[in-house]
């Protein structure tokens, strides 16, 4: 594999609206996204993928080595683009609209209830300085923890797997909330698809 690829997105642009218009859509995926894509392909060459990795596992696999074991340019564009597969990866316009199964119980476990963990998770989001992410992720043993990441850090420089993410840099949701960064983060539940990160909770590091 000689380049990264733009990821497509598993949904037409509109399909997220009105959480996400399909204009933030276009801006954040075809124009920030293809631009770490881009900046990213005319620095580094991909690591050698991973014998188990084919297509847009073994790009994912890549990403996430280059996170781990580079810094500067190469870091940012790497790390940017890891958060955005995952972030535009969990979104759908019929979403599975709640946690079931062992990620429900562990949700229970660790936060008190589904409700308390989004009143934290939306408050760790609303309340982190500047541009970053938001996420919850687990440890080797299973436990969850939300974090708040800056610019391009991944929680997988922790050790931790990440599952589910808010993007709180301004392009994400500028074009449809202006400053209004709290009624954003309200409102992405609404196309968060948990299936998806119940698949990301139950499978193998």
């Amino acid at each position: 594999m000689g380049k990264f690829e733009l990821m497509a997105l598993p949904y037409a642009p509109e399909a997220l609206e009105p959480v996400i218009s399909k204009e933030t859509i276009a801006f954040h995926h075809g124009k920030h996204l293809a631009a770490y894509v881009n900046n990213l392909n005319g620095l580094a060459s991909p690591p050698n993928p991973s014998p188990k990795g084919e297509g847009s596992l073994g790009e994912l696999e890549m990403l996430k080595e280059l996170v781990l074991h580079s810094e500067g340019a190469v870091f940012n564009n790497a790390g940017q683009i890891l958060n955005h597969e995952l972030y535009f990866g969990q979104f759908s316009g019929d979403p599975k609209s709640a946690p079931t199964g062992k990620l429900a119980e562990a949700i229970a476990r660790d936060f008190g209830s589904f409700e308390a963990f989004k009143e934290e998770f939306q408050k760790k989001g609303a309340t982190l300085f500047g541009s970053g992410w938001v996420w919850l992720s687990a440890d080797k043993d299973g436990k969850l923890v939300i974090t708040q990441e800056a610019n391009a850090a991944n929680p997988i420089q922790k050790g931790l797997k990440p599952l589910l993410t808010f993007d709180v840099w301004e392009h994400a949701y500028y074009l449809d909330y202006q400053n209004r960064r709290p009624d954003h983060l309200a409102a992405l539940w609404q196309i968060v698809d948990w299936e998806v990160i119940e698949k990301r909770y139950e499978s193998q590091p």
